[in-house]
């Protein structure tokens, strides 16, 4: 396994995560794929994404390696596929004894306003454009503006978050959507891959829970 790839992990999964979580349509009820790149002032990354009510797929590259990450929302589980290695890390994000199951993950610790503000071309698609402010009980604050499809998907994303005083810009852009079913297979770990003991990976679990704010 390739040293670097906890640290890749925590940095580009964590903030794909929160980006998904938070910003890319909890409740869309259709299914669809295409390619995503989220700026920062730092760093772009792009990956593809395949997406339905109750799963995720994203699979993007760093350093030369290729990450797949599984989001299971119906399992209350992620899956961290390394194909280079044959190797996965299992991640919880709900415990067993919860009684109520949620398709995608609440936002319940952020106060949301939005704003409707009609449609726009992009790229020769009609989008409904929107303003929209997110306050954590934290203190955090994100705004800027928003653009989906009919169906709810976010396909761009102009935003500024603020927490401790510090101000991050971002950009989100959906390239290549495709609206349809995605193969199943997608969201399973292949046969043949070895299962990484999460106790020798220095707490990455926490670490990532702590990164997605869940």
């Amino acid at each position: 396994m390739r040293t670097h790839f906890s640290a890749s992990l925590a940095i580009i999964g964590g903030s794909l995560l929160l980006t998904s979580t938070a910003l890319a349509g909890p409740g869309v009820a259709v299914e669809y794929s295409g390619e995503q790149t989220i700026e920062t002032e730092d760093s772009a990354t792009k990956t593809r994404i395949y997406s339905t009510p109750t799963m995720e797929r994203r699979e993007f590259s760093d350093g030369g390696q290729q990450i797949i990450m599984i989001n299971r929302y119906d399992k209350k589980v992620i899956w961290n596929l390394m194909p280079d290695d044959k190797m996965y890390i299992e991640m919880a994000t709900g415990t067993p004894t919860e009684k109520k199951e949620k398709a995608k993950p609440d936002l319940d610790d952020f106060k949301i306003e939005q704003t409707p503000m009609g449609q726009e071309m992009v790229n020769g698609v009609a989008l409904n454009k929107g303003k929209m402010i997110m306050t954590g009980k934290d203190g955090s604050k994100m705004g800027g503006f928003m653009w989906t499809t009919k169906e709810g998907i976010v396909t761009k994303l102009d935003a500024i978050s603020v927490d401790k005083g510090q101000k991050s810009r971002f950009k989100l852009e959906l390239s290549n959507l495709k609206i349809g079913k995605q193969p199943a297979e997608l969201f399973e770990v292949p046969k043949g891959y070895e299962k990484l003991d999460m106790g020798g990976m220095m707490g990455m679990g926490d670490m990532m829970k702590g990164m997605m704010g869940r």
